[in-house]
């Protein structure tokens, strides 16, 4: 058995669709299912049983023994919210619970870290190196959560059997439809530019012209409007990892999860525009003051150490995974 947390959220959902496609339909699903916009992620799922978040707990202590591995992806991902607390609580704490559930059943594990635990770059992006997580200086809460977890799980002594936390850098495609302002740029970029398609590219809307794609303006003289980079990752790699990593002795760690290539937003914009064969219409607008001085320029993940641990599958270019996705899922609103 296969428990997925945050299985009806973006990731999670992916993770059991790909468990299914490989077979594997005795999963256990764990969230909080309240929220009505997740339910169309869980349709066409097959899985044993769906447990509340609150409950997860009780239900380990009851099935246990029948439990094979867990991928703890559920989390509070706001990076705009900066109450401590609920990271403390929904983030910190709770996987805190559930590594220690995994040590005292001995049953391995996957975690969902995130590349915002980097900060500012300055200090890099390598996994290799376990000290690193010591001095990093996280922007905002949700990544002080994630860093605080991680340093954590690197001084424990009484460990699962085998354990890995995944730094997820900029993961999109399809099921994110529920994330609103935190669904990806590809998610937001293909709605701005449908504009054009249903033929509303005059109609106005707060003040500008649908049918145009908004990126942020940099406010960064090293880097020019539209410049600024990620390292942008297709939610098919990040579940092929994951499955990757469940089905082989890897050394436990924390690993980088990115494709090691970054790519401006203009890329990305632009590839969209060429998914929807459109020309590309791009409009810079101001960082929003709240997030503008916790914003990354620079993120690129180093993938020598998931690389060395044998995982060779090529990952998908950005313009062949906003081909996919645009196409696939979000021209008819598909769920994966």
């Amino acid at each position: 058995m296969i428990v997925v947390t945050g299985a009806a959220g973006f990731i999670g959902s992916c993770m059991v669709t790909k468990l299914n496609n490989k077979g594997v339909k005795d999963i256990v699903m764990v969230d909080d299912f309240s929220r009505t916009e997740k339910h169309p992620n869980m349709a066409n799922k097959s899985y044993r049983e769906k447990v509340d978040r609150t409950q997860f707990f009780h239900w380990l202590r009851m099935n246990a023994g029948q439990v094979d591995f867990i991928f703890h992806i559920g989390a509070r991902t706001d990076t705009t919210e900066f109450n401590m607390a609920i990271f403390d609580e929904l983030n910190l704490n709770y996987t805190k619970d559930v590594w220690k559930s995994c040590c005292e059943f001995g049953i391995p594990m996957v975690y969902a870290s995130s590349a915002a635990t980097y900060g500012d770059g300055l200090l890099g992006y390598n996994d290799d190196d376990p000290a690193l997580s010591f001095q990093l200086k996280p922007l905002n809460p949700y990544g002080i959560s994630k860093n605080e977890f991680d340093k954590w799980a690197l001084q424990q002594t009484h460990t699962p059997p085998r354990w890995c936390g995944l730094k997820f850098f900029n993961v999109f495609g399809p099921n994110e439809y529920h994330k609103g302002r935190m669904a990806s740029v590809v998610f937001h970029a293909f709605n701005q530019a449908v504009g054009g398609i249903n033929g509303q590219a005059e109609k106005q809307k707060n003040g500008q012209t649908e049918g145009i794609v908004k990126l942020f303006r940099s406010h960064n003289p090293d880097y020019p409007d539209g410049g600024q980079v990620r390292d942008f990752i297709y939610v098919k790699d990040v579940v092929d990892v994951m499955y990757f990593l469940m089905n082989q002795p890897v050394d436990s760690g924390i690993y980088n999860l990115g494709t090691g290539r970054a790519r401006t937003f203009l890329d990305l914009a632009n590839s969209v525009f060429a998914a929807l064969n459109l020309p590309a219409a791009i409009q810079f607008i101001d960082t929003p003051m709240d997030i503008r001085d916790k914003y990354q320029y620079f993120t690129e993940a180093r993938m020598e150490k998931l690389r060395l641990a044998g995982y060779v599958k090529p990952f998908y270019t950005l313009e062949e995974a906003v081909e996919e996705y645009v196409q696939g899922f979000l021209v008819d609103g598909i769920h994966y």
